[in-house]
């Protein structure tokens, strides 16, 4: 099968003007992701991986340069274009998880298929089937102010992927939880990778990042490195 790209990143720069000064948060940043890809950007605060990742997300345009996801030229849409291809293509995962706490575990995640105009019993099926993917079938009627935080990920999680989006979207989606359900959230990423979905994980942690296919460094607004994680296919019997 012939991987195309679903995310073609062609010389963005993003430069932030002020009357006093100018700040180049991503210098000429060039990369391809392709589906099925599970792909960590990682570096320092202020390297450019947030800017980075606003672009990535639909939620910032660049200063200049070419941002194709999964075949739609992003950087000139509109507002409302913008606002369609989120909902469409991009399952976001954040570090503060962003649910709503006095709602149960099944209507955050049947959340975004309301907007996609999906029926209600369709998007009830739809959010069983990946809260039980995320192995939370026990959890439904709990609300998210009543489960735990590494449990609120995995709604997170679950809540991303009802809309079969190109891309997951994750935003330090480890930050703030305890390390030991950090590796169930990273072990449910790759699990998730396998079945096909193109992940891009944004983390300043290298032991998260080493759970990626590939890890790109950023510093300075520049990529320094971009590399296949050995140990990864290593562990996967790949030559």
């Amino acid at each position: 099968m012939n991987k195309y790209a679903t995310i073609d990143i062609s010389n963005i720069s993003k430069i932030y003007k002020t009357e006093a000064m100018e700040t180049v948060a991503l210098d000429n940043v060039s990369f391809k992701i392709t589906k099925g890809e599970f792909v960590a950007i990682m570096g320092p605060s202020g390297s450019g991986k947030s800017t980075l990742m606003h672009i990535l997300g639909a939620l910032d345009a660049p200063t200049s340069g070419k941002y194709v996801l999964d075949g739609e030229n992003v950087e000139k849409l509109s507002d409302d274009e913008l606002a369609d291809i989120r909902n469409r293509k991009i399952g976001f995962i954040f570090q503060a998880f962003n649910l709503l706490p006095r709602t149960t575990v099944l209507q955050n995640v049947m959340l975004p298929m309301r907007y996609g105009g999906i029926a209600i019993e369709k998007r009830r099926e739809i959010a069983k089937k990946y809260l039980d993917l995320v192995g939370l079938t026990e959890r439904l009627n709990h609300t998210s102010n009543q489960i735990s935080g590494g449990q609120q990920q995995r709604v997170a999680i679950a809540r991303a992927l009802v809309m079969n989006p190109a891309i997951l979207l994750a935003d330090e989606p480890t930050g703030n939880i305890a390390s030991a359900q950090a590796e169930e959230i990273m072990a449910i990423f790759q699990d998730i990778n396998k079945q096909g979905h193109t992940i891009v994980m944004i983390t300043h942690e290298l032991d998260i990042a080493a759970h990626a296919k590939r890890i790109i460094h950023v510093k300075d607004g520049k990529i320094v490195n971009d590399e296949i994680n050995k140990k990864q296919k290593i562990a996967q019997g790949v030559n």
